[in-house]
């Protein structure tokens, strides 16, 4: 799974000294696709523009909470999606659109809670401290499973198997339906389902982590580690390759299905981010001020 580098590392060592220039630089990166993904989810554009400016808020406050095990851009979204989430529970629209917006993990139920269903008032403290600790060693076990599938899987160009992986794990698709999508023999999605849960489960074996692949539990869980980490997202230079049109041609199919089929809102807000900068490149917006106006203030000052 992919770390976070060496260039945002130092940005954050900067923005842990108080430095207001590293944090306008990470602000002015990641505003824009943030704001873009808070559209597609939220119909008003002032509720969007208010979610982006707490998740930078609710960041630079637990910036102690961020330890680099995934890139700076997959934990903004996922501090950004929370609150979204959060939203969902108080209202009941929801936009649907695309195979991830159909298919979707339940936006406005508990099920990113894997305890909340077992948990009784005579659990003690000690027992939802053992639960976490368990719940995040499952978590890191799968996050390596699927990171060590999918980077196969690219490595060979294998991108039929991705697409359809994707699809299975992360949308849950029905073998039939995978089938009809990807043109192809339904048994023959069926062994791709099985030799890629063979590969998981031979890496939770080695971990010797205590992990069921056979349960309703484990497909969230699967969906929850996908997303989280972005296993399969494309990275933004990826993203700006294809839209320039530059990309092999192989590598070009697999991220306009990923864009345009499977249709992962993370990406398609970095591919409108893009465009948006090719008409206005570096335009300063009235809500990156407001982001820096409100968040400047948490940053540490040195002594």
């Amino acid at each position: 799974m992919e770390k976070a580098s060496k260039a945002e590392q130092y940005l954050l060592d900067k923005i842990r000294q108080g430095s207001e220039q590293a944090w306008s630089e990470v602000v002015d990166r990641y505003w824009g696709r943030l704001l873009r993904f808070a559209r597609a989810k939220l119909a008003q554009r002032a509720d969007a523009e208010d979610i982006v400016q707490d998740t930078f808020a609710a960041f630079i406050k637990g910036l102690a909470n961020y330890r680099g095990d995934c890139t700076l851009e997959t934990y903004l979204f996922a501090l950004l999606r929370r609150k979204i989430i959060d939203t969902y529970r108080s209202t009941e629209s929801k936009h649907v659109c695309l195979i991830q917006d159909a298919h979707p993990i339940s936006e406005d139920s508990d099920s990113t809670d894997p305890f909340v269903h077992v948990a009784g008032a005579e659990q003690t403290a000690s027992w939802y401290v053992r639960a976490d600790e368990q719940y995040d060693a499952q978590r890191a076990v799968l996050a390596d499973a699927l990171s060590d599938l999918v980077e196969a899987l690219k490595k060979s160009l294998d991108f039929r198997d991705l697409q359809i992986t994707e699809m299975l794990f992360y949308c849950h698709l029905p073998n039939k339906k995978i089938a009809q999508t990807m043109h192809m023999n339904e048994n023959a999605v069926a062994l791709i389902k099985h030799r890629s849960l063979k590969q998981i489960r031979k890496h939770i074996d080695s971990a010797r982590v205590n992990v069921e692949p056979t349960t309703p539990a484990f497909e969230t869980l699967l969906s929850h580690v996908w997303e989280t980490h972005r296993l399969s997202c494309p990275k933004r230079s990826t993203v700006g390759a294809y839209l320039l049109g530059t990309l092999d041609e192989d590598w070009h199919k697999y991220v306009d299905f990923h864009l345009s089929t499977l249709g992962c809102r993370f990406c398609r807000a970095n591919l409108e981010d893009l465009q948006a900068q090719q008409v206005t490149p570096g335009q300063q917006t009235r809500l990156y001020a407001r982001i820096l106006e409100s968040t400047v203030g948490f940053l540490s000052r040195p002594h």
